[in-house]
């Protein structure tokens, strides 16, 4: 007989008198409630269940932790809704989303919606729970509004702190305490003159975003200005950067290795495309690879991992990737044959080059795998005396494609001879 599903109760900070019938009931008839130890202290005495707490650190403990009570009726309580940056994602991935049963309560974020009048699709919600407060970065655009799950009680006075930092000092902030609870309250404020002090631990930050006069603009679209990175001129260059981020054409959940890294803007605006893409950079030099961290805790991305080391070596325990990008070491020997063996089918590769030598390199990959070979030049108009004139950048080579499955042995043919393997334009 397989164990009963594991019911998972949401609970606000209203506690008990805030739970639908269902959810108190599920309740008292658990034989083991595990949760945090502010929420079991909600619970009246009459849950004759074990209590349990979660152990730290909490994912590693769940799947032990739930094998030891499988013959028993186990619930787990979860702040609001379980399902929203809650523990109901650990608990689907661990033991799968049919030995669930959830019963949500609402969320804080539908709290605060409810309490400022914000429709619940115009707001960005960033959780800082278990997450640096650099990732708050790449959601700041003028007038966009966030809603911000707090870490603890010193949050907002952080948030403010980082709003200032980046040219957002003038942002509209109201933090909601206790939202649900006899004791919730609302405080207002900007970043600029935040001068509160700490205050309830569980609380949302609502931001309306406003960026001051003379602030830095970071558009989502690729090709961000080349000041915003710091770098020691190994950097793809903005308008270079933007035609190969759309060649590399990042799409949700995607991982890209990024060869080469340099200064990382590649993998840093990949990551910043969507939230849930994936980068990781391979740089051999340390120094670089420390900049490369620095770049994407600044620009908003300090989930980008960062390999210290040289290809291919460096590319053996890697996951599989979506996207391969190389901007450095084409010539090392074995780093296009590793980049190409390990893109699964549907994977696309861009390589850009400035030297002839690699240039030759991938003229020949062009006439085996196909794809496309582009020559992008860009040119700066600068003065020339009391006049002005064009200055030419290296002009950069782009090889681009689109894996479709394995080599054949007449791959010096070139492409177009109606082989399987036969690549498309990326």
């Amino acid at each position: 007989m397989s164990p009963a599903p594991v019911t998972v109760v949401g609970i606000g900070a209203d506690g008990w008198p805030g739970l639908a019938p269902a959810s108190q009931e599920a309740l008292r008839a658990a034989e083991v409630i595990i949760g945090g130890p502010r929420q079991l202290d909600l619970l009246p005495a009459d849950c004759p269940a074990e209590r349990l707490p979660w152990p730290s650190p909490l994912r590693p403990a769940v799947p032990g932790l739930l094998a030891a009570h499988a013959s028993r009726r186990v619930c787990v309580l979860a702040s609001g809704d379980p399902m929203f940056f809650g523990i109901g994602r650990t608990l689907a991935e661990t033991i799968g989303p049919d030995a669930l049963h959830v019963l949500p309560h609402p969320s804080s974020v539908s709290y605060a919606c409810a309490r400022l009048g914000m429709p619940l699709e115009q707001a960005e919600v960033v959780s800082l729970v278990g997450r640096p407060l650099a990732t708050l970065t790449a959601a700041l655009h003028h007038n966009q509004r966030l809603l911000i799950l707090s870490a603890g009680a010193d949050t907002p006075a952080r948030v403010a702190s980082h709003l200032r930092a980046h040219g957002y000092g003038p942002s509209r902030m109201t933090v909601l305490e206790q939202l649900g609870a006899p004791t919730e309250r609302r405080i207002d404020g900007t970043a600029d003159a935040w001068h509160h002090a700490p205050g309830d631990a569980l609380n949302v930050i609502a931001v309306t975003c406003h960026r001051a006069p003379g602030a830095p603009r970071l558009p989502l679209t690729p090709g961000l200005p080349d000041d915003a990175y710091e770098h020691d001129g190994q950097l793809t260059k903005r308008h270079v950067r933007a035609v190969t981020l759309a060649t590399l054409a990042p799409a949700p959940g995607e991982l890209l290795w990024d060869i080469g890294g340099g200064s990382g803007s590649i993998a840093v605006e990949w990551m910043r495309s969507h939230r849930t893409c994936r980068a990781v950079s391979v740089e051999r030099d340390p120094a670089r690879a420390a900049r490369i961290i620095r770049n994407a805790e600044k620009l908003g991305v300090p989930g980008l991992r960062v390999v210290t080391g040289a290809a291919p070596a460096a590319l053996a325990e890697l996951d599989t990737p979506d996207a391969i990008f190389i901007g450095g070491g084409l010539t090392a020997p074995g780093v296009l044959d590793a980049c190409w063996e390990a893109l699964p089918p549907g994977g696309r590769l861009v390589a850009n080059t400035v030297t002839l030598e690699s240039e030759a390199l991938l003229t020949g990959r062009y006439r085996r795998h196909g794809g496309e070979l582009t020559r992008l030049a860009v040119a700066h108009a600068v003065p020339v005396g009391g006049f002005t004139g064009w200055r030419q950048a290296m002009p950069v080579t782009q090889w681009s494609v689109v894996k479709t499955g394995p080599q054949t042995e007449d791959a010096e043919e070139g492409p177009g001879r109606g082989r399987p393997w036969e690549g498309r334009k990326a």
